[in-house]
């Protein structure tokens, strides 16, 4: 088996995944995956999709990520892992689907309008 490139992404975050056989390692930005998500629910995120196929430990995975926080940036590894286990077996995509996993979330944050506080929130009107 080849190496398998697949890229996430959520909000203005974007993970380039690579999957390869092997023992199961996760590296992300040359940090293990612990190293670089310290809490457990991030580090559910990234393994749901190889939790749900079934694949714990038959892979290392290495992942370049950049932009977004560390919410967005496990969310896109997710998407991008979900979409190399679609690739290794088209079965996969069964599992996956109904889960929400094969889906780039597609909200953005809203941009600032002019004349404005923020997106939508307006200045404080005052009439003395």
């Amino acid at each position: 088996m080849e190496v398998i490139h697949k890229i996430g992404r959520r909000k203005t975050a974007v993970a380039r995944v690579y999957v390869a056989e092997g023992k199961g390692n996760i590296t992300i930005n040359k940090k293990d995956l612990a190293a670089y998500f310290p809490t457990a629910t991030l580090q559910y995120k990234v393994n749901q999709p190889l939790a749900l196929t079934n694949n714990d430990g038959n892979f290392d995975i290495t992942v370049n990520v950049y932009g977004g926080g560390i919410t967005g940036q496990a969310e896109a590894i997710r998407l991008g892992l979900s979409r190399a286990m679609c690739e290794l077996d088209p079965e996969n995509r069964l599992t996956l689907k109904p889960e929400g996993l094969l889906t780039r979330d597609p909200r953005m944050v809203e941009r600032k309008k002019y004349g404005q506080k923020k997106a939508r929130k307006k200045f404080q009107f005052s009439k003395r």
